[in-house]
C-alpha cells in the first residue's frame, strides 16, 4: 500500500434505499420474522431436549438444525432491524469479518446438516430394519461434529484470506449486511484468490451436498413407490416432497447468490435472495420439519398438558393451606 492510502476502520451498509415509512413497515415484518424464528425453533429445541420419544437420531440432527436457525438468524437480522430505523448505518471492521466468518459458517454448517438428514431419511426409509445399527449415536455425533467442523473451517479459511486485503475506500457495502461478496468489493487489490476459494467452497458445500440429497431423495421416492399400502405412500410422499422443496429453495438461492456471474442488475436482487436465508428460512424449517409432524405435535400437546396439570396442582395446593 502506498503512503497515501489509509486502512478502513468501519463501514456503512447500504441496505435498501427507501422511504422512512417503508423501512419502518420492514422493521415491523422482519422483527415478526424474527421472533417467529426464535420462538419456532426454540420451541421444537426444547422439545427434543425435554421429550425422551424424541431422542432419536432425526431429531438430533432437527435439534442441530433449530440451533443453527437461530444462530444465522441472530447474526444478521438484529443489525438489519437496527439499520432500518437509525440514521447511521455503520459497522466497525472487526464486527464486520466476524458477522461476514459466522454467515459463512452457519450457511455451512446448514447445507452439510441438511444433507446428513436427508441420509438420515434414506436409511430410515429404504434400510428400517438395519436403522438403529446404522444411525448409531456413535454415527450421529461424529456426523453432527464434522458438519459443525467443516463448517468452521471453511468460514475460518474465507476470514483468514478476508483480512489479508487492503481495505481503503470506498467504505459503503451495498448489502444488508456484511455478505463476503459485498465487502470484498471494497478491496483495494485483486481478489482473484478469495473468489476461486469461494467458487471451491461451493463445489464442496453446494453442488456435492445437493447431488448427494437429490440421490438419497430419488432413493427413498422409489421406495416409496413399493410400498403396499396407500396411506403410507402418501404419508411418506407428504413428508419428503415438503422436505425436498425446502432443500432446494435454500440451496438453489444459493447457488444463484454464489455461482452465478455478478452483475450490477443482479446486486437488488440479490438483498432480496439473501432475507430468505436470513429470514424465511429460519421459520419455514420448524413448520416444515417439525410442526408437521405428528410426533413433534405429540410431543406439544403431551408438555401443554404437563404445564396444565401443574398449574392445576399448583391452585389446589395453594387452596389447602390457605
Amino acid at each position: 500500500m502506498g503512503s497515501n492510502q489509509s486502512w478502513v476502520t468501519e463501514f456503512t451498509l447500504v441496505g435498501f434505499q427507501l422511504s422512512a415509512q417503508m423501512e419502518m413497515l420492514l422493521f415491523c415484518i422482519f422483527s415478526l420474522f424474527f421472533a417467529f424464528t426464535l420462538l419456532g425453533n426454540g420451541v421444537i429445541l426444547g422439545l427434543i431436549c425435554l421429550d425422551l420419544r424424541l431422542h432419536t437420531p432425526r431429531y438430533f440432527f432437527l435439534s442441530h438444525l433449530a440451533i443453527i436457525d437461530i444462530s444465522y438468524a441472530s447474526n444478521n437480522v438484529p443489525k438489519m432491524l437496527a439499520n432500518l430505523v437509525s440514521q447511521s448505518r455503520t459497522i466497525t471492521f472487526v464486527p464486520c469479518i466476524l458477522q461476514t466468518f459466522l454467515y459463512l459458517a452457519f450457511a455451512a454448517t446448514e447445507c452439510l446438516i441438511l444433507v446428513v438428514m436427508s441420509y438420515d431419511r434414506f436409511v430410515a426409509i429404504c434400510h428400517p430394519l438395519r436403522y438403529t445399527v446404522i444411525m448409531s449415536w456413535r454415527v450421529c455425533s461424529v456426523l453432527a461434529a464434522t458438519c459443525w467442523s467443516c463448517g468452521f473451517i471453511l468460514a475460518l479459511v474465507h476470514a483468514i484470506l478476508l483480512l489479508r486485503l487492503p481495505f481503503c475506500g470506498p467504505q459503503e457495502v451495498n448489502h444488508l449486511f456484511c455478505e463476503i461478496l459485498s465487502v470484498l468489493k471494497l478491496a483495494c487489490v485483486d481478489t482473484w484468490i478469495n473468489q476461486v476459494v469461494i467458487l471451491a467452497a461451493c463445489m464442496f458445500v453446494l453442488v456435492g451436498p445437493l447431488c448427494l440429497t437429490l440421490v438419497s431423495y430419488t432413493r427413498i421416492l422409489w421406495a416409496i413407490l413399493k410400498i403396499q399400502s396407500r396411506e403410507g405412500r402418501v404419508k411418506a410422499f407428504s413428508t419428503c416432497s415438503s422436505l425436498l422443496c425446502v432443500v432446494g429453495l435454500f440451496f438453489g438461492i444459493a447457488m444463484v447468490v454464489y455461482m452465478v456471474p455478478d452483475s450490477s442488475q443482479r446486486e437488488e436482487q440479490e438483498k432480496a435472495l439473501s432475507l430468505f436465508h436470513s429470514l424465511f428460512n429460519p421459520v419455514l424449517n420448524p413448520l416444515i420439519y417439525s410442526l408437521r409432524n405428528a410426533q413433534v405435535k405429540g410431543a406439544l400437546c403431551r408438555a401443554l398438558q404437563r404445564r396444565s396439570m401443574q398449574g392445576t396442582c399448583s391452585v389446589v395446593r395453594w387452596g389447602v393451606f390457605s
